[in-house]
């Protein structure tokens, strides 16, 4: 996550600043994941999943990354090249794709949907489905999982929502974040309320703010571009494929800021805000 050119700076700080900073510096390392640096197992017969962020304790974590309290899982995922899932049904929880390249299709309740960069896809709980990768490149995605709660009523077909066709929801959230809507409670989210993408234009920096709840996750990746994430008092570069969670506990301001002249930054983000009743 670091450059080598400034890690060796980081460890020599570390050894002169008040233990309370290094302890703070600690602590902020914990909400970050990265999905390079995590092993690799297979889901559903044969996509490769590395974990991103994980379940834990978002208030105190004890691993790094382990800060998912509402959601499942989050992860990336690749189906090699020709390669398909086993038909899966998923039961109590439902999975939104993000695919991020490669080419390949899903099939569920008779429908097809062709699978390219920026194109998601919610499988709803119940629902059996399968990926197959018709391409000669390897299929990569972000892989959300989410647990229904009691008494909900999931979608009856797999919604798909290709991002490139989508109209941008708006340009100045939060200063100036550029946000495309991919999938809210209305759409069939069972525990999330929120799938978006937020793209920052160059020397641009989103609005410090608060997550002042546990009931709160939100979860920001970065898909393309390099970022600094900026959270309490400590700055980390963001490239794509590290993600973090907004620490849940009213003291931490968090933001990222884009300090190339010349590129976005784009960002999957995803969040639980508050309780609220399943759709029956």
């Amino acid at each position: 996550m670091r450059s080598k050119t400034i890690a060796p700076v980081l460890v020599l700080l570390a050894m002169v600043l008040p233990l309370g900073i290094a302890q703070e510096a600690a602590r902020i390392d914990m909400y970050f994941g990265d999905w390079h640096a995590s092993d690799s197992h297979v889901a559903h017969g044969a996509l490769g999943e590395h974990d991103v962020l994980t379940r834990g304790d978002p208030v105190n974590p004890t691993k790094k990354g382990a800060v998912l309290h509402f959601v499942n899982s989050f992860s990336y995922a690749e189906l090699l090249p020709h390669a398909s899932t086993t038909p899966t049904r998923l039961d109590g929880q439902q999975e939104i794709f993000y695919v991020i390249a490669g080419r390949g299709n899903a099939i569920a309740a008779g429908g097809t949907a062709d699978l390219y960069k920026n194109v998601a896809i919610l499988v709803p709980a119940g629902l059996e489905f399968t990926l197959k990768n018709t391409s000669d490149t390897p299929l990569t995605m972000y892989v959300i999982n989410e647990p229904t709660p009691a008494g909900f009523r999931p979608n009856t077909q797999m919604l798909v929502r290709d991002e490139n066709k989508l109209p941008i929801t708006s340009t100045n959230g939060l200063w100036c974040h550029i946000v495309k809507t991919l999938f809210t409670t209305e759409d069939g989210l069972g525990t999330l309320q929120s799938v978006l993408t937020v793209t920052l234009d160059p020397l641009t920096i989103g609005k410090p703010h608060l997550v002042d709840h546990t009931d709160i996750e939100e979860v920001w990746t970065a898909l393309e571009g390099n970022s600094l994430a900026f959270m309490g008092n400590q700055l980390r570069r963001q490239g794509p494929g590290i993600a973090y969670l907004h620490p849940p506990d009213n003291k931490t301001p968090h933001t990222n800021i884009n300090y190339s002249e010349t590129e976005q930054a784009k960002f999957l983000y995803f969040a639980r805000y508050h309780p609220h009743e399943p759709r029956k």
